[in-house]
């Protein structure tokens, strides 16, 4: 079984041979489009960005100088960017170039609805506004989620996806940023119309949203969703797993905050938590691939030895249920 077939097979919990890694057999063509630029300065919808200076570098949102200042006015003030005017040659070129009988074909799009109002806002504003200006946010999320269907509809027409890592943070480290029920109210609806286009034109959805979000995980295969990253430990996996079973695919999972980038925790520790992720999360048939809870720079010693764990135990899992 070649990584492809082993891939699909994870991901619809079909009896794979191994427990699959994240990016081994999926490559990406990036689009023409600036959601988070790589340095200080505006992305492709006038919003600012700063460099922060720590261990790792990275760009953060601006404290100021936002696109919408009033929310009433938002029609008035916001201008989406024309999903026509991007360049898209490199990205096709790239296209070309994969072998699609044993790679599937990935696309990126981030800052789904709910980052990509905050970062036009200001997340105080953006927070506030969710319950003081309801109608007024559903407005904005469905103007959102119409340029996002229009891009997604661009991006396939250029270099025919397979599978879409859709990003939208939806929640912290102890719950979502609002209630479930106002993210069923305005972000669900919109997300699904996404999620509808992307089912249209035959393309598996792979939802990435950072923090405890189990109490809408539900929800999320309700609206389609194929898969789920990056599984912080801060959500109930396990428990998840055996809820949800084999009607999402599961990716990520390796505790990232408090094993791989912990200088506390050795090689022992992650050795033992990539087995217990295995566990908790492979059996019985698949529906899970393996990889950390967050994408940063790690111990290469580290690494060494979570990898070596998902080549040995990964493949151990299966032939021995």
């Amino acid at each position: 079984m070649d990584f492809k077939e082993n891939y699909l097979r994870a991901i619809y919990s079909n009896n794979p041979e191994w427990v699959p890694t994240t990016g081994e057999a999926v490559i990406t063509v990036y689009p023409p489009v600036c959601e988070r630029p790589s340095a200080a300065g505006k992305d492709s919808f006038g919003c600012k960005w700063l460099w922060e200076e720590d261990a790792h570098g990275g760009t953060f949102p601006g404290h100021d100088d936002f696109i919408i200042t009033d929310i009433s006015k938002w029609k008035e003030q916001l201008i989406l960017p024309d999903v026509n005017a991007y360049d898209w040659s490199a990205a096709r070129e790239k296209a070309k170039q994969i072998d699609r009988d044993k790679y599937l074909v990935g696309g990126f799009i981030e800052m789904g609805i709910f980052e990509r109002i905050y970062l036009l806002m200001g997340i105080e504003e953006a927070l506030i506004a969710y319950y003081t200006d309801e109608e007024e946010m559903c407005e904005l999320a469905a103007a959102i989620a119409d340029y996002k269907i229009a891009f997604l509809k661009k991006y396939h027409e250029e270099v025919k996806l397979d599978i879409l890592w859709y990003g939208d943070d939806w929640g912290t480290q102890q719950n979502l940023f609002i209630s479930p029920e106002k993210w069923r109210k305005i972000i669900k609806p919109h997300t699904k119309r996404i999620y509808d286009c992307a089912k249209s034109l035959g393309i598996i959805i792979n939802q990435h949203s950072c923090g405890k979000i189990e109490s809408i995980l539900g929800d999320m295969i309700e609206m389609g969703a194929d898969c789920w990253n990056p599984c912080q430990p801060c959500n109930d996996l396990a428990g998840l797993k055996k809820k949800y079973g084999s009607e999402i695919c599961f990716i990520g999972g390796v505790d990232s905050q408090f094993v791989l980038d912990n200088p506390k925790a050795g090689t022992a520790e992650v050795i033992a938590e990539v087995k217990r992720r295995i566990d908790d999360m492979a059996l019985p048939n698949g529906g899970y691939i393996i990889g950390p809870s967050h994408s940063v720079p790690y111990d290469p010693d580290k690494l060494e030895a979570m990898n070596q764990t998902i080549r040995e135990y990964g493949r151990a899992i299966y032939k021995s249920n």
